[in-house]
């Protein structure tokens, strides 16, 4: 066993038992949002250094209480995971140091239920067992419906119960197709899963695949796939400005499951059950991509086209991973880092701008904003991280995902589809800095009164965000080479299912396989 082999659980053991120390000691507010910001500032620092021991290319098991798969629960470390917990540490700690200043946190309980989410992704993003993956889904959907209701306000209720209704369903699905494939494998670790429908006879094809399928609306639901889609802009656009940014991650949670599934149990290899998923996610994602960008022309609040930007980010991921080849997968992966940090980077920045002008977030002729030269400013570097416009990492991710392209049937669609969403979310964001920061009227005497204090502090998470792009950009050779060998890493099963089935005395705590 490696000296580090325990650190793999730490993700989700350390935020969940400083949630629950919260809850039960009551402590002040201050000491809340230290022991909150020293958890996020840890698993920063945590998710770095995984990140690092994956790159290596080994995939990490942890058998929980020593028992050996497919037995005991086991977490896996591998690239994908990796990758995933760093983009979650990442957004998690930028949206605590928001939080710190905004009202969101007056909320009962908002640290221990930020906490408590951050449990339920992490450990999503790393359970090797399909039950126990709906399990951390419903822990981390339990903190978001209460995360979601922080601020107290009639407008958030709606959305708030959209939300839950959308995602209860879900979760009857998931457990449905669970229970499906349960029954016809007899196990619930996906390794061993995997190894079963290979072996399937053909008489129990049928009821693989619904599984399959059943679990594929779930995780398109978590994504917000076409058609699937119309609780997001509601939904994110009522919640407080750091959920918001940490939610940038919630979509993301059902591209991975795609991946991981569909990879690992459905994929060539998996005999009566092969590609389950391939004939509908491609034509999903290019719906989504279509439907969502006109959303963002549409959209009369900042935060609603924030929204249909985030569900058009997920729909571009969705085309790469659709195309399942290594090369689309490696862009795509790539185009997820880029796009989760510009989303949370765009909720962030619209409620600073929200509340230092007189007609909040509302796309339309008024008073200029307090601060209107910073604010446009870190607007102008957000839409251009948004839109993916050159030099940022979303035009390299674009281009990427356009040139892994070329070789598939329906390569003409996916570039009309890619580049007109980016043609209209740049006329989008066009029309609303120009009318929210240029078209200007003078504020009336009966104006709210905005907030004119503290733009440096409360825009430096912001700006962190927008760092972490230009970070990527720069460093985009290393961050495709890491994705690229991600790719190959999850279209190789054999690999995974080994290291997580391998017999005899290295099933301990922590080897690594």
């Amino acid at each position: 066993m490696n000296d580090w082999g325990h650190w793999i659980i730490m993700p989700v053991v350390l935020p969940a038992l400083a949630a629950a120390a919260l809850v039960m000691l009551r402590p002040g507010p201050r000491v809340q949002r230290m022991v909150s910001l020293a958890v996020c500032s840890a698993l920063a620092l945590l998710a770095a250094w995984l990140t690092s021991v994956a790159a290596q290319g080994s995939h990490h098991v942890y058998a929980l209480g020593n028992w050996p798969a497919p037995f005991g629960i086991v977490l896996v470390l591998d690239r994908l995971a990796a990758l995933m917990l760093l983009a979650t540490a990442a957004i998690a700690l930028c949206s605590m140091l928001y939080a710190l200043r905004s009202r969101a946190a007056a909320g009962g309980h908002f640290y221990a239920l930020f906490l408590f989410q951050l449990m339920g992704i992490n450990g999503a993003f790393l359970t090797g067992d399909l039950f126990n993956l709906f399990v951390f889904f419903e822990v981390l959907l339990i903190a978001s419906y209460c995360l979601l209701l922080q601020g107290g306000t009639k407008e958030q209720l709606v959305p708030a119960l959209h939300y839950v209704a959308i995602n209860f369903t879900g979760s009857f699905l998931f457990l449905v197709g669970v229970s499906l494939l349960y029954a016809m494998t007899g196990t619930l670790n996906m390794a061993d899963m995997a190894l079963k429908v290979a072996a399937a006879p053909a008489a129990n094809a049928a009821l693989i695949r619904a599984g399959g399928l059943l679990l594929l609306v779930v995780f398109a639901i978590k994504a917000a796939l076409f058609p699937l889609y119309f609780w997001l802009p509601r939904a994110y656009g009522a919640a407080e400005a750091p959920v918001a940014a940490l939610f940038a991650i919630m979509t993301k949670i059902g591209v991975y499951a795609i991946l991981r599934v569909g990879t690992l149990v459905f994929g060539p290899d998996a005999g009566v059950a092969a590609a389950v998923f391939e004939p509908w996610l491609l034509p999903a994602a290019l719906l989504t991509v279509a439907v969502a960008s006109f959303g963002v022309l549409a959209g009369q609040t900042l935060r609603t086209m924030a929204g249909y930007l985030n569900i058009a980010s997920v729909g571009v991921i969705c085309i790469g991973v659709g195309m399942f080849s290594p090369a689309a997968i490696g862009a795509a992966l790539y185009y997820l880092l880029h796009s989760t940090l510009a989303i949370a980077l765009l909720f962030l920045l619209i409620d600073l701008i929200r509340r230092r002008r007189a007609e909040g977030d509302r796309i339309g002729r008024g008073a200029a904003p307090a601060h209107p030269a910073a604010l446009g400013l870190l607007y102008f570097g957000a839409a251009i991280a948004a839109v993916g416009l050159p030099p940022l990492s979303g035009f390299l991710g674009k281009a990427m995902l356009l040139q892994a392209a070329q070789a598939h049937p329906l390569a003409v669609l996916v570039w009309a589809v890619v580049l007109a969403n980016a043609l209209l979310a740049l006329l989008a964001m066009a029309r609303a800095g120009s009318l929210v920061f240029w078209h200007t009227t003078p504020p009336g005497e009966d104006a709210p009164h905005p907030v004119v204090r503290g733009l440096a502090s409360e825009a430096a998470p912001a700006m962190l965000l927008l760092a972490g792009i230009l970070a990527l950009s720069a460093g985009a050779q290393t961050a495709a080479a890491y994705t690229a060998a991600t790719a190959e890493q999850l279209l190789q099963p054999a690999q995974y299912i080994g290291s997580v089935l391998r017999q005899g005395a290295s099933a301990t705590p922590g080897a690594v396989r």
